[in-house]
């Protein structure tokens, strides 16, 4: 409510009607499009947990907040400018949609209320305060406006002194309010109020009286805060996936093999028997898996060779994958055989306090009978290359590990010459564009490498060739890949 001592400061330029009425128009249809937007997020309420789509409801929320104070100002230019011709003042509305009808009476008297403006006279004593200032006190008008002594009796006492500093800057300094403050009101809801406001001074240059306009920003910094609450617990949720993802790494790379040539073993044994291995990682880095492979000398001369992969991703599955990794090599030095091992592994995994899923490949190679004895658990078979061409060897029965109570693992026996080349893969090897479809698809594109095979000099010549071919796939998984070769 400007002040009539304010005669002295000229009066701004009015805006023409048909620009207001175009704002009017262009804010409605914003306002009708995040409706559709607000509407189309909620629409899978069991996502609410999701702190990536709290913060866009969050963001929604405030952005209609900002359009509908926009819109009460808009509707309080219009208000205020001359009449005109019904015609005339209908015609900007004729191009705003059905879906976004113009607000009802007491819908825009909503936007209104939500901006006041109160006038302190210090010579006169007098007080005036508009309506809308009322309704946002939550004051009756019969109950007169409140001087400035009165008004802190309403704000909430650590905002007080604030107040009181605003104020007394504005009376004894000359220098234009504009801050917050809460009040609680007679049915003790609690209200955050945003005072603009300066001095009216007299011609000795005294201040005279004090205006402001008083707007209730309650809404837009309750959705302020939301959105904030929303960033933070996003932030939180991105820390904790940033560390776990790096401990998930750290804890792969110690438990795989980090060979950097092809190993021999058994060391001076009658057969050596050259190996290498790969962890490939999937194309999105962030996802790291629970395949292994590995390789290790028993006791008695024999040398068990291995490939796995349990589900999930991060620390779970790595450190899941851990376990059953040393289990393995445990009862391997044993001297449990591949069958019986897959069965321990089996009982393991089902009575482990967060059950896994899991496939694997055991093969326990004997370098005096070039016999490998091997066993499966829902894994793909080990590949046989000899002569130029490969082959899958025929599986023994065997379910996924951690699938079922008490299961049993057959196991083969496969004689092997010198010069052959064994190959364990993980079946991550290949996007799963359609695992109906593509379930061999890794099997089939490494089969067709026999003849690079053949003319590889060692088994770590081998790797490379897998590497070369799928190395470079955007595969959804990470897979690992152990070849061996049987020497002379």
């Amino acid at each position: 409510m400007p002040s009539p001592l304010f005669a002295d400061h000229p009066a701004d330029r009015s805006p023409e009607r048909d620009t207001v009425e175009a704002l009017i128009t262009q804010a409605r249809r914003l306002r009708g499009g995040l409706d559709a937007v607000r509407r189309e997020s909620s629409v899978d309420t069991g996502l609410a947990a999701d702190p990536q789509l709290r913060w866009q409801r969050a963001l929604c929320d405030l952005a209609v907040h900002h359009l509908d104070d926009l819109g009460g100002h808009l509707d309080q230019l219009r208000e205020g400018l001359p009449a005109e011709d019904e015609e005339e003042d209908a015609a900007p509305y004729a191009e705003v949609p059905a879906a976004l009808p113009e607000p009802a009476p007491h819908e825009r008297g909503s936007l209104l209320r939500r901006v006041g403006s109160a006038e302190w006279n210090l010579l006169t004593d007098e007080v005036s305060w508009s309506d809308e200032l009322f309704a946002m006190f939550g004051r009756k008008p019969s109950d007169g406006p409140l001087t400035l002594d009165e008004l802190p009796s309403l704000v909430l006492a650590e905002d007080q002194e604030g107040l009181a500093a605003m104020v007394t800057d504005c009376l004894v300094d000359g220098k234009p309010i504009d801050g917050e403050f809460r009040i609680v009101r007679a049915d003790a809801s609690l209200r955050t109020v945003h005072m603009v406001g300066e001095p009216v001074l007299d011609a000795d240059g005294g201040t005279a009286c004090m205006w402001a306009v008083l707007r209730d920003v309650s809404e837009l910094r309750r959705s302020q805060a939301a959105v904030r609450e929303s960033v933070d617990s996003l932030q939180r949720e991105r820390h904790i996936a940033r560390t776990e993802h790096r401990l998930a790494v750290e804890l792969q790379e110690s438990v795989l093999p980090q060979w950097r040539d092809s190993l021999r073993f058994p060391q001076g044994g009658p057969v050596a028997l050259d190996f290498a291995g790969r962890y490939l990682p999937s194309g999105t880095s962030a996802l790291i898996g629970g395949d292994w492979y590995d390789a290790l000398q028993l006791p008695d001369g024999k040398t068990l060779l291995s490939v796995g992969d349990l589900t999930g991703h991060g620390v779970t599955a790595t450190s899941g994958m851990a376990m059953v990794l040393g289990a393995l090599r445990g009862m391997a030095v044993t001297g449990q055989q591949p069958g019986p091992l897959m069965g321990f592994l089996n009982q393991l995994l089902d009575t482990t306090a967060q059950p896994a899923l899991g496939s694997a490949v055991c093969c326990r190679f004997d370098p005096e009978t070039r016999q490998l004895s091997w066993a499966q658990a829902g894994h793909p078979a080990p590949l046989l290359f000899r002569g130029g061409t490969g082959r899958a060897l025929d599986p023994p029965e065997g379910v996924l590990l951690g699938a079922t109570a008490g299961a049993t693992y057959a196991q083969r026996t496969e004689q092997l010459e010198p010069g052959d080349l064994l190959v364990l893969h993980t079946d991550g090897l290949v996007p799963r564009r359609d695992p109906a479809v593509d379930t061999h698809e890794g099997a089939e594109r490494l089969l067709a490498l026999a003849p690079r095979f053949a003319a590889a000099r060692s088994a770590q010549d081998s790797v490379r060739i897998v590497v070369e071919e799928f190395g470079s796939t955007e595969r959804e998984d990470d897979a690992c890949v152990l070849i061996a070769r049987i020497g002379d």
